[in-house]
């Protein structure tokens, strides 16, 4: 069983910053894709940011440059960075761990941004 565990979340002004983490209990971390999704209440979850066993990465279109993911093998974590927040990029933020046909999700963290 793969337990996922984020922190990072909060409020944060328009402008601003916040790095999301999200810590996997699993052997062989380096083998799971590891993605950040979000959602907006009433909304269908949309993926933020996906990074590969390999390393490649796919992101959202909306992220246009502000945000970067990154994992830490050694440490089983991954990691959003977003810069530059906007109102609309409020919504929980959730991470996803993958693997061959299987997936696993956090429970998430409330990322608030205020105008």
């Amino acid at each position: 069983q793969v337990q996922l565990v984020e922190s990072g979340g909060g409020l944060v002004s328009t402008g601003g910053s916040l790095t999301l983490s999200c810590e996997a209990s699993v052997s062989a971390f380096e083998t799971y894709g590891m993605a950040w999704y979000r959602q907006v209440s009433g909304h269908q979850r949309e993926l933020v940011a996906f990074i590969r066993s390999d390393g490649s990465m796919t992101y959202g279109d909306f992220v246009k440059g502000r945000f970067t993911m990154s994992r830490d093998n050694a440490k089983n974590t991954a990691t959003l960075k977003m810069d530059n927040l906007q109102p609309e990029d409020t919504a929980v933020y959730y991470c996803r761990a993958s693997r061959h046909i299987a997936t696993w999700w956090g429970p998430g963290t409330q990322v608030t941004v205020s105008s």
